[in-house]
């Protein structure tokens, strides 16, 4: 059949080309934050989408945490979707279960940060090495599933199979399930028995949820045998099982191949090993319930500046993650603050390109310091920041209430501020500027470490810091909405700067569509004809005044093609918010005709 023909006789044929593409509208409200909490993964960075998700991936915040907390919460005050990264420092280090033996633990204090650390220590935490005289140095059975001093809290109860069932009937937790463990059908088949566990993961103190003795986690019917698996087929091994599922440990070590003394969890000759067909196989005989309490977590003390940069640096990937907003925690002092500052600049417009920073000054600048004194050490601050207008300052802090302590805190005014230009997409689109009394509300604050007069945010303003003031009658607000940018430029304003990162990351990802294609005049039309629409509608809704997309053989010639090249031109005329308004009041005499006066004052 030669190339192009259907048929070797006569026939109607069709094809279907698909000319429906558009330029995908990403979100454009997702912040970033890295901060210091009290649970949950390190150097990983989780969706959270209110305060309530917030406690429940990194727990309640301490006393020496409640900044950070804070910072994150207040975010989520305004939008619905925050990353959070949880740094530590060297003093961090997870819980691990405590037990009877009498042996030497090499590390009792071992540091897993997330499911991939663990999985990458697995040989390390699982070390079993000793005799019969129960001289061993051994691995940790269970670890707690991230660092800190809240594992402490947790305990972990496994009720074996018995005879009698007489370890489930004296069980503390027997009302949490049906019945007594015995042997489950993975191991009947192959010719197993006794094989089935109980375990509950409890808290112990009450540290996690407030009372103690809680059942946090229950795990019917869990076998012990290596290789059991569901009637669906999913590996029913308690080890694999908590590992995959428990919100709260991991389980390094179940049982070994040691046979020390039987009363004992993990020392049964059977336990943690496969079932052998063919071959008899008691996994469980005449042992106890056996509970696990933990200890040896730590917190971090204070994270510096390398630990901050180390937990930003999961945000930074452009392809990876999506990210609109980056709030910078406010460091101690001006040095740190510039350190952090900084470097996020960087990760947002030379490394991910499609993000602004939002930064406040550095806590010993503002808080419990002079108005004037403050605003001179916030010029200072900023002076020293890269300039740039991927970066916007958010000149104060606030005082908040932490409900958790029943105390009243400062924390940095850039999440809220964050918060503002998130809730301003939400509700019109980020080339609408999120300062001012329409947008530029900020919520649930107490009290501002300075509230600058109408000179200082002249002064302040100037230095390209964006004020934020207590208004008689209209609350605290924003008032400003410059970028860092030290020139006269459209993006010196953060509405610019944002409607640029819109519609940039929303082409760029559309332009995906058409790599490997031909450099035609169809493929270029279709980009035309896809792009056109998209800014038409941005213009509709105020967001540029007018544009000109240029994708044709001008900016396309033999030489671009031929280099398997593409070149579009987006031209684009942002709309400006007003900064300045001046109102003319003029007396006029009677009778003068305004016609006469109009036009010369």
């Amino acid at each position: 059949m030669a190339l192009g023909i259907p048929s070797n006789s006569p026939a109607v044929n069709f094809r279907e080309i698909d000319l429906t593409g558009s330029v995908p509208n990403l979100p454009s409200s997702v912040g970033a934050i890295a901060g210091d909490f009290s649970w949950g993964p390190v150097h990983e960075p989780v969706l959270v989408q209110n305060e309530s998700g917030l406690v429940a991936q990194f727990g309640a915040p301490t006393t020496s945490n409640t900044v950070d907390f804070h910072s994150a919460s207040y975010f989520l005050k305004y939008a619905d979707g925050l990353y959070v990264v949880r740094g530590i420092d060297e003093d961090s280090s997870g819980s691990t279960a405590s037990n009877s033996y009498s042996f030497s633990t090499a590390d009792n204090s071992p540091l897993v940060k997330n499911k991939t650390h663990f999985d990458q220590q697995a040989d390390t935490l699982d070390n079993f090495s000793g005799d019969s005289d129960g001289d061993a140095v051994r691995g940790h059975e269970l670890i707690a599933k991230y660092p800190g001093v809240l594992g402490d809290a947790l305990k972990v109860s496994i009720c074996p199979v018995s005879s009698t069932d007489s370890a489930f009937d004296n069980w503390a937790y027997e009302g949490s399930f049906d019945a007594a463990p015995g042997t489950s059908a993975y191991a009947d088949g192959r010719d197993g028995v006794s094989d089935e566990v109980h375990v509950v993961v409890v808290d112990n103190t009450g540290a996690i949820t407030g009372t103690a003795g809680t059942v946090l986690e229950k795990y019917a019917y869990l076998s012990v045998a290596s290789d059991a698996k569901t009637p669906e087929g999913q590996s029913n091994y308690v080890k694999t099982v908590l590992n995959e599922k428990s919100d709260y440990v991991y389980m390094s070590t179940f049982g070994s191949p040691l046979s020390f003394d039987s009363d004992e969890w993990g020392l049964a000759a059977n336990v943690g090993t496969a079932t052998t067909p063919g071959t008899s196989k008691t996994f469980i005989s005449g042992l106890s319930v056996k509970d696990f309490t933990f200890a040896n977590g730590a917190n971090s003390a204070t994270l510096d500046t390398g630990d901050i940069a180390t937990a930003y640096d999961e945000i930074s990937d452009a392809e990876t993650i999506n990210v609109d907003i980056i709030i910078a925690p406010s460091m101690s002092s001006s040095t740190d603050q510039d350190t952090v500052v900084d470097n996020l600049v960087t990760i947002a417009g030379s490394t991910r390109k499609d993000a602004i920073v939002v930064a406040s000054p550095a806590r010993a600048d503002v808080v419990n310091v002079a108005s004037a004194t403050a605003v001179s050490n916030m010029v200072d601050t900023a002076n020293r920041h890269t300039n740039s207008s991927y970066l916007a300052l958010a000149g104060n802090f606030l005082k908040v209430y932490d409900k958790y302590h029943d105390q009243y805190v400062w924390v940095p005014a850039a999440s809220s501020v964050a918060g503002l230009m998130a809730a301003t997409d939400e509700a019109v689109g980020p080339w609408y500027s999120p300062a001012g009394t329409r947008r530029g509300n900020l919520l649930s604050v107490t009290d501002l470490a300075v509230n600058p007069t109408k000179a200082q945010r002249d002064t302040l303003y100037k230095a390209g810091i964006n004020p934020i003031v207590t208004l008689t009658g209209q609350g605290t607000i924003l008032y400003g909405d410059k970028t860092k940018l030290n020139r006269p430029s459209a993006f010196d304003r953060i509405n610019v700067r944002r409607l640029f990162l819109k519609i940039e990351k929303d082409i760029a990802n559309y332009s995906k569509n058409i790599l490997f294609e031909f450099n035609d005049e169809f493929t270029r039309s279709e980009f035309v004809g896809v792009v056109e629409p998209y800014l038409r509608d941005i213009q509709s809704r105020r967001g540029i005044t007018d544009f000109r997309v240029v994708c044709d053989e001008t900016n396309n010639p033999p030489s671009v093609i031929d280099n398997n090249e593409f070149i579009a031109s987006i031209f684009v005329k942002p709309a400006r918010s007003i900064n300045y308004i001046t109102l003319n009041f003029v007396a006029v005499r009677t009778g003068v005709s305004f016609e006469e006066v109009v036009g010369q004052v």
